[in-house]
């Protein structure tokens, strides 16, 4: 008997058949995603524990996160398993992961140890006003990765990010966390870490390009000088990571804003000369 065309088979059949056929999910890069995952849930109990070694915990368990993320994308993009399902579970992990954890993890560190923050009319409008700024920072969090979904990287090809990306966004949070990590006693410190937390969330919603180091040619040969650079770079990651850490994940927000006020300026003054 001969091959049965497709056309010949009933389109309920065929509508099921590629169901089943699309049921399953490609292991490799799903399990850096599920491990993104698992480090943001891991943040949110470590922070509601609330102890000193719990708070730095939970700031390493965001940057671990944000390594996974990094390295999900990347593997499927190298295996050809990109797929929707994957594109999907990756943002959905991220909320999780760079909108709940540090909304969490910058209320309970920078509000909740506060002295007399329920006994007092002042403490208890900074409590307010503290979580007001987290869920804040998650709202940005989560519109930030639906646009992106949605638009993409920034035009003219992948080598920018439009608004900051909610990875660099909550490892200024963890950073901040992981150098001090005592929990702040003092509410003037905690009105400046609020501030940090709103700045956070307004450079995601923002149209500040952002550097987004996908066009680094990691599978190209180079030069045993960057392989040298590149292990320099990790012991010193690891040896001082309280100050590193901070550095890195600071200056990648500054330079971000330090460029577009830069190409502000200029595109005004050639305005005007115009």
């Amino acid at each position: 008997m001969g091959a049965i065309e497709q056309h010949e088979i009933p389109f309920k059949e065929r509508r099921i058949k590629n169901h089943r056929l699309r049921r399953g999910i490609f292991l490799l890069p799903s399990l850096f995603t599920v491990a993104n995952l698992l480090c943001g849930y891991y943040a949110v109990v470590a922070a509601l524990v609330g102890g000193r070694d719990d708070f730095d915990h939970a700031a390493k368990a965001i940057g671990f996160a944000i390594l996974f993320d990094s390295l999900d994308g990347r593997v499927a993009r190298l295996t050809g398993t990109n797929t929707e399902f994957g594109v999907q579970l990756d943002s959905l992990a991220d909320v999780v992961s760079f909108g709940i954890a540090p909304a969490v993890m910058a209320y309970a560190w920078g509000v909740r140890s506060l002295p007399g923050l329920v006994d007092t009319t002042g403490g208890h409008q900074l409590s307010e006003f503290g979580w007001i700024a987290c869920l804040f920072y998650l709202v940005c969090c989560a519109w930030r990765l639906a646009r992106f979904n949605v638009q993409g990287m920034a035009p003219g090809g992948s080598k920018y990010f439009v608004g900051m990306p909610a990875p660099g966004a909550a490892g200024v949070v963890a950073s901040l966390v992981h150098r001090f990590k005592y929990p702040l006693h003092d509410w003037r410190w905690c009105l400046a870490w609020l501030a940090v937390i709103v700045a956070m969330g307004a450079l995601m919603t923002s149209t500040i390009r952002f550097y987004s180091f996908k066009d680094l040619p990691w599978t190209r040969k180079q030069p045993s000088l960057t392989i040298i650079l590149l292990m320099l770079i990790v012991g010193i990651i690891w040896r001082y990571s309280e100050y590193a850490l901070m550095i890195l994940a600071c200056t990648y927000a500054a330079v971000g804003v330090a460029l577009h006020l830069t190409r502000f300026i200029r595109h005004r003054l050639i305005s005007r000369t115009a």
